[in-house]
């Protein structure tokens, strides 16, 4: 069967605060090495599609250049290969003239979709971690003869209010759905991964959904009223990191010993745009356990049950804990750094003690956001030597050492500059 497949990579991110300030959700780094939207890329090459269409909008530079013309994944193709199609204004000055929504941003580019003689159109979230062979899904989409078929897994009812949550019939037809939802007992949600038959996308779209702008909260309720909609259950592995929460949870089960998410299969590869650095050097007073150490990193201190990118030191005497540290990030002599997310470029000054205190004050301004002992710590900022900072801080980018107070940073605090 012939296919194109739509990312959605346009999102903000407003729950991951700091890592969303200058760059779309979608291009958040993970595991060390890649970004999130690295999985639903790899997903597509590995069905063996190979003709899509990446949707931008809120901050796509950083996106636009990991993607650029798709080699990592094969897909600098002349005839299909990846788009980027970025967010357009289409009447000058307008109501509605500028997306609002996911089904706008395919809406906006339905052209592209006409353009692309393919009998079905896989719209893919590119913020999700998982390694899934679409072909399983579409094989019951064109068994069930759907207008739409939609990836459902089981969650906890207490996450329902993160996800669209769906009842199948005996014979997985969807009769209800319901985005977020404050109080359910269901237990089956969209994983936010849609296939349509071509015609019947365009159709809708452009027809009765016109005053539809996004899927989940009105598009697909409106659908399992008035189209044929299936779902197609999932039963491995698959995370929304949409949250700091969420975010760090990911990351840190990578760690297991046999982690749910295996990034070293060598059938299912996960593609990324990679940077030419040296190995991994370990020094001979370094302490390392139950790490993912990147190319490029160099470790003189302790480190543990970490996730650590290209290109980071830790210096002799630090500790770092629980942590995820973006690429270039430097730990100072002496530092110690526990269960702290510290962006690109971020530099700890020597004896700093970042959430290393037991005050588990939540964070005052985003009580529901930070409030696990996650401290985290945006591009480039710098935090000087000897300083004490608590936990559920959020602490905001491109900010320089004397900016903090002697005194240090409590537990709940938020530092804006």
């Amino acid at each position: 069967m012939s296919v194109l497949a739509m990312i959605l990579a346009g999102g903000e991110g407003r729950g991951l605060g700091v890592l969303t300030a200058d760059r779309a959700e979608a291009a958040v780094p993970f595991g060390g090495k890649y970004r999130l939207i690295d999985f639903s890329l790899s997903n597509c090459v590995n069905s063996g599609i190979y003709n899509v269409g990446v949707l931008t909008q809120y901050q796509p530079r950083s996106l636009n250049d990991h993607i650029a013309i798709g080699k990592p994944w094969d897909l600098d193709r002349a005839r299909g290969g990846v788009r980027l199609l970025q967010p357009y204004q289409r009447v000058r000055g307008a109501v509605g003239a500028w997306q609002d929504g996911t089904a706008d941003a395919v809406r906006f580019n339905l052209e592209f979709v006409t353009e692309n003689d393919t009998e079905h159109v896989l719209v893919l979230a590119g913020d999700h971690i998982y390694k899934m062979d679409y072909n399983a899904l579409l094989d019951v989409h064109v068994a069930k003869n759907a207008d739409v078929t939609i990836g459902v897994r089981s969650v906890n009812p207490h996450d329902a209010q993160r996800f669209g949550m769906v009842t199948l019939d005996s014979d997985g037809r969807i009769s209800y759905f319901k985005e977020k939802p404050k109080r359910t007992r269901r237990s089956q949600a969209s994983m936010g991964i849609y296939a349509f038959k071509r015609e019947f996308l365009l159709q809708w779209l452009s027809g009765k959904g016109l005053t539809q702008h996004d899927f989940g909260r009105d598009v697909l309720p409106s659908l399992v009223q008035h189209a044929n909609v299936y779902g197609h259950n999932y039963q491995g592995y698959w995370a929304d990191v949409g949250t700091i929460q969420s975010y760090f949870e990911a990351n840190m089960a990578l760690l297991g010993e046999t982690p749910m998410l295996d990034l070293y299969d060598p059938d299912w590869v996960i593609h990324t745009r990679s940077q030419e650095r040296p190995a991994v050097y370990v020094g001979d007073q370094a302490r390392v356990d139950g790490n993912l150490l990147c190319d490029g990193c160099r470790v003189d201190g302790t480190v543990t049950r970490s996730v650590i990118s290209p290109g980071v030191y830790i210096a002799p005497g630090a500790i770092v804990r629980d942590s995820i540290l973006m690429n270039d990030t430097v730990v100072g002599e002496g530092a110690i750094v526990d269960r702290v997310i510290a962006d690109k470029g971020v530099i700890i000054g020597a004896g700093a003690q970042v959430g290393a205190n037991g005050d588990n004050t939540p964070n005052h301004l985003s009580p529901t956001r930070l409030n696990t002992g996650i401290t985290v710590i945006g591009k480039r900022t710098q935090i000087p030597a000897d300083i004490s900072i608590g936990r559920n801080v959020e602490i905001f980018r491109n900010l320089p050492a004397a900016i903090f107070a002697k005194e240090g940073v409590k537990s709940g605090e938020t530092i804006t500059g």
